[in-house]
């Protein structure tokens, strides 16, 4: 980035970044293992199956214990994304602003989106989905999104607890908003987080990050224990380059993420 002519043009003192994306996968996965993890580490998540019930009949022996299996998961940090952005000190002196600021906030909002598109980018493995299907209009939004609902019925998963999310594209938010039993323009603090409604006792989420393949969108329907994410900056460095009169910072990003519970995940994989 060169900044020149300073001194031939008012420079206002604002910093105006790229406009941020609507991300919502880091805010409905869980990140629990948070702690657990760091730059090129695994954790094992242990997903275990429950005890089988069976009748007892009185006077006679029960059945030996049994050990339930386990589901084991890998939940590896093997994603690094970093920026180094540097600002000569005779622009930094003349546009009478904060440019380091904010490229460090543009920086940040960059190293978010990556790691969201790349949690979204898992949908392309899930198990339970809903096949290519083309959406023109508001009734076949809600029929895709009623059938995505009773695949996890089936699996016995409880929709109405608070923590499932339904994150689609803007388009098809377009068509379905009118099915959504609740709007929440007016609660602040939902907006603040992007949800916009609910249907299903679900907390509806738009995102610019939906996973494309070339022709289908991936949207789903999730609890927020379907997917594990864990994230850190792993190093953040302010250094003076050798050979420049400027300020220089370089930051390193890690993180990881991996479909833990996919019975509690439903990909629809639609169009326009």
């Amino acid at each position: 980035m060169a900044y020149t002519n300073f001194k031939a043009t008012i420079w206002s003192k604002h910093i105006e970044n790229e406009l941020a994306k609507l991300m919502v996968f880091r805010d409905v996965v869980n990140t629990k293992h948070q702690g657990e993890v760091g730059r090129g580490k695994t954790v094992k998540i242990i997903g275990l199956t429950n005890p089988t019930i069976k009748t007892y009949v009185p006077g006679t022996e029960i059945s030996g214990a049994e050990t339930p299996s386990d589901n084991a998961t890998s939940l590896e940090i093997n994603q690094y994304k970093y920026f180094n952005v540097m600002v000569d000190d005779v622009d930094q002196a003349q546009a009478d602003t904060e440019i380091m600021k904010g490229l460090l906030a543009g920086g940040a909002n960059g190293l978010a989106a990556a790691a969201d598109s790349y949690i979204a980018s898992l949908l392309k493995s899930a198990t339970n989905v809903i096949p290519t299907t083309q959406v023109t209009t508001a009734a076949k939004a809600k029929e895709i999104v009623d059938s995505a609902f009773e695949k996890l019925w089936e699996k016995g998963v409880n929709t109405a607890n608070g923590s499932t999310y339904i994150c689609i594209s803007p388009w098809f938010y377009s068509l379905f908003k009118n099915a959504l039993t609740e709007t929440l323009t007016n609660n602040v603090d939902m907006v603040s987080k992007g949800i916009i409604g609910m249907y299903n006792g679900a907390y509806v989420k738009l995102s610019n990050n939906i996973y494309n393949d070339g022709t289908d969108d991936y949207c789903a329907i999730m609890t927020k224990n379907a997917i594990a994410f864990a994230d850190g900056i792993e190093k953040t460095d302010a250094y003076r380059p050798d050979s420049s009169f400027a300020d220089a910072v370089k930051s390193l990003y890690t993180y990881g993420a991996v479909i833990a519970r996919p019975e509690q995940i439903v990909c629809m994989k639609v169009h326009k």
